[in-house]
C-alpha cells in the first residue's frame, strides 16, 4: 500500500467555526483509524462556504485563523480557511493551514484565481495569491496545494480570462527538479445537474499536466441557495478516475498508487443519512469513460431535499406548513418538506374555492394521507366573496387578473396565519417556469421563507414527481403523486375551467424556450432562427423580463441550474429592453 489520503467530504454551517472545526476533528480521526496517512478538507470549511460578508469582519477572519490552528489531528491535516492579511495586504486570503502532530500550525496556501461570475464574488473578500501552495510533509514527500477555482481554468472550464495558471506553475515547478508526490484541491464547487462530468474534466487535465495524481475534495450540503453534492475526486496521469458518492457526507480514502481505485474506501460519516441513490459506494471511472450520470429526477430529488433539509436544520426551523392545492408543484412540495423535517412537522392547507374541482380536493387528501401529514381544510369562498363585494367598486372596470389574485392572496394570509400560530415556516410551491413568466401572485401565491423548486422549470416538475413515486414504490410505500395529478392539465383554479395553456404555451415549448434564452444564453435571434415561432419567442421574452420584480421579492430557491434567478442573474428592475 502507497501513501493513502483522505478526503474530508464534510456539511459545514456558515458561521459555526468551532462546530465545523468539531467535525473536521471527528473525520480526520476516523480517516486515521483506517489507514489514512494525510487529510484534506473542502475550501474554507472552518468558516462554511460561501460565508459572505462575515469575511469584512476582520475578527471573524483572525477567530478562524485560531480555531484552525487549534485543531487536533493524528496526521498531517490540510485545512481551508479564511487566512488574515498580511502585512503586505489589504484583503484576508481564501487559503489553507497545514496542521502536524507536535508542530506549529502553518499556513499551506492562498487561493491564486478569484473568479467574479455567476454567484462567485470573491474579489469582494480576498486578495489573490501570486503562486500555488507546495508543501514539504516530510523530507520525502511533498505535493501541490491549489484551492477550487486554481484548476478551473486549465481545463478550460471557466469563463474568466486569468494571468495565471497555478497547474502550469505546480508543472514548471517540478521540471525545476522538485518532484511532487501529488497535488491536492480544497474544492467548494456548487452543484447544478450535470456538472459531475465537468470536475472530472478538471481534475483529468490537471493530473495529466503534472504527471502524478490529482485529489479534488469538495463539501456536500445546503447553504442558502447554493448546493454542494460532494463527488469528490482522484484522478491519475493516465486519465483513470474514482468518485466519491453524492450528497452525503463521509470520507474517502485514496491510496495513490492504486489507479485503478480497488482499494479506494468509502467510510460514511456515522451520524449521517445516506441517501438511497448512491448507496455509499465509490465508483472507478476507466481511462476514457465518464462518470454515471444520474437519472435527472433522481438527482434533483436529492438536491432539492438537501436543499430544504439543510436550510431548516441550520436556521433552527423545526417545523413547515404549505397550502396543498392537489396540483403537481403543491404535492411535491409537500413530499419535499417531509423529506426534510419529518412527516410529523408538516402541515398542508387545503383551502378550495368556488371554483375548485372536487378532483383537486382529492388529490391533495391522497397526497396528505399517503405522506403521513396533517391536512387541514378551511374555504375560502365566503373570505373571498366578502373581499369582492368590499372590493368591487375598485374592481368593477379594472383588469379581471385583480379578482383573481384575492383568492390566491387569502390563501397566502391562511398559509402564513398557520404558520406564524405555530412558529413553523411556510413554504412555496412556484416552479421556474411560472416564475419565468410572472405566472404568480405577490403577496398570494408568493408568500413563505423558501421556494423548493424555484429553480426547477415544470417539465422537471414532473421528473422529480415520477422519481418520488418510484422511490415509494421501491420501499413498499403508496406513491405521494396522484395519477391524477400527473395526468391533469395543470390549472390555478382561479375562474371557471381555467387551464394555465389559457395564458401560457404548452410547458415543453416554453420550458425549451427559458432554458436556452436563460441558461444557454441564447437571443431572440437564435430561438427563432432555430425553429421557435418569432411571435412566441418575443412574447416570451417580453413577459419574462416584464417579471423582474416579481423575482426580486422571492423566496430563497435552492439553485439547481448552471444560472438561477437571484445572484446568477442579475438583471435590472427599471430599464428599457
Amino acid at each position: 500500500m502507497g501513501l493513502v489520503v483522505a478526503l474530508l467530504q464534510l456539511n459545514p454551517t456558515v458561521g459555526d467555526l468551532a462546530g465545523n472545526a468539531a467535525e473536521v476533528e471527528r473525520a480526520v480521526t476516523l480517516a486515521a483509524a483506517n489507514g489514512a496517512d494525510l487529510a484534506i478538507t473542502s475550501e474554507l470549511v472552518i468558516s462554511g462556504y460561501p460565508p459572505r460578508d462575515l469575511l469584512r469582519d476582520p475578527e471573524f477572519i483572525q477567530r478562524c485563523a485560531d480555531v484552525t490552528a487549534a485543531i487536533e489531528t493524528p496526521i498531517p491535516l490540510i485545512v481551508g480557511t479564511p487566512l488574515p492579511p498580511t502585512s503586505d495586504r489589504h484583503l484576508p486570503g481564501n487559503g489553507s493551514m497545514r496542521i502536524v502532530p507536535g508542530r506549529k500550525a502553518k499556513v499551506a496556501t492562498r487561493k491564486q484565481l478569484l473568479p467574479t461570475y455567476d454567484v462567485f464574488d470573491e474579489l469582494r473578500y480576498f486578495e489573490p495569491d501570486k503562486a500555488p501552495g507546495i508543501l514539504r510533509l516530510s523530507e520525502n514527500l511533498s505535493i501541490g496545494v491549489t484551492i477550487c477555482e486554481d484548476a478551473w481554468q486549465h481545463a478550460g472550464e471557466v469563463p474568466a480570462d486569468y494571468d495565471a495558471d497555478p497547474i502550469e506553475q505546480l508543472a514548471a515547478w517540478q521540471h525545476q527538479g522538485e518532484p511532487l508526490a501529488l497535488s491536492v484541491n480544497l474544492s467548494s464547487s456548487p452543484y447544478h445537474l450535470h456538472k459531475e462530468g465537468t470536475r472530472g474534466d478538471v481534475v483529468r487535465a490537471a493530473a495529466k499536466t503534472l504527471g502524478h495524481p490529482y485529489l479534488l475534495c469538495n463539501q456536500i450540503g445546503g447553504n442558502d441557495d447554493l448546493l454542494f453534492d460532494g463527488r469528490s475526486l482522484a484522478a491519475w496521469p493516465d486519465g483513470r478516475m474514482i468518485q466519491a458518492p453524492s450528497w452525503c457526507a463521509g470520507v474517502l480514502l485514496v491510496d495513490i498508487e492504486d489507479g485503478d481505485g480497488d482499494s479506494a474506501q468509502w467510510l460514511p460519516w456515522p451520524d449521517g443519512k445516506c441517501c438511497t441513490e448512491c448507496n455509499c459506494k465509490v465508483e472507478c471511472v476507466a481511462a476514457g469513460s465518464e462518470p454515471t450520470v444520474p437519472e435527472s429526477g433522481s438527482d434533483l430529488l436529492s438536491a432539492i431535499t438537501t436543499g430544504l433539509g439543510d436550510y431548516c436544520r441550520k436556521s433552527g426551523i423545526k417545523k413547515l406548513v404549505l397550502g396543498m392545492s392537489g396540483g403537481l408543484d403543491s404535492s411535491v412540495c409537500a413530499a419535499i418538506a417531509v423529506r426534510a423535517v419529518g412527516a410529523e412537522n408538516v402541515l398542508g392547507l387545503s383551502m378550495p374555492s368556488r371554483y375548485s374541482s372536487e378532483h383537486s380536493i382529492a388529490d391533495a387528501e391522497a397526497t396528505a394521507k399517503a405522506l403521513g401529514i396533517e391536512l387541514h381544510s378551511h374555504s375560502i369562498t365566503a373570505l373571498h366573496q366578502a373581499a369582492e363585494a368590499e372590493l368591487n367598486e375598485e374592481l368593477v372596470d379594472g383588469n379581471p387578473v385583480a379578482r383573481e389574485n384575492i383568492q390566491t392572496r387569502l390563501r397566502g394570509m391562511m398559509v402564513m396565519a398557520a404558520a406564524n400560530s405555530r412558529g413553523a415556516m411556510a413554504i412555496t410551491t412556484g416552479n421556474k417556469s411560472e416564475l419565468a413568466m410572472g405566472y404568480c401572485t405577490l403577496y398570494g401565491d408568493m408568500v413563505g421563507g423558501y421556494a423548493p423548486i424555484g429553480d426547477l422549470y415544470k417539465s422537471e416538475v414532473y421528473d422529480v414527481a415520477r422519481a418520488l413515486n418510484s422511490e415509494a414504490i421501491q420501499f413498499g410505500q403508496t406513491p405521494p403523486i396522484t395519477e391524477s395529478t400527473l395526468t391533469k392539465p395543470p390549472s390555478a383554479e382561479l375562474a371557471p375551467d381555467q387551464v394555465d395553456q389559457d395564458t401560457l404555451p404548452p410547458y415543453e415549448t416554453l420550458d425549451a424556450i427559458l432554458h436556452a434564452h436563460i441558461e444557454d444564453g441564447a437571443s431572440s435571434s437564435t430561438l427563432i432562427a432555430s425553429g421557435f415561432d418569432e411571435d412566441l419567442v418575443k412574447w416570451i421574452l417580453k413577459r419574462l423580463h416584464a417579471n423582474e420584480h416579481k423575482r426580486w421579492q422571492m423566496a430563497p430557491a435552492p439553485r439547481v441550474s448552471n444560472r438561477a434567478f437571484g445572484q446568477g442573474w442579475r438583471q435590472p428592475l427599471a430599464a428599457k429592453k
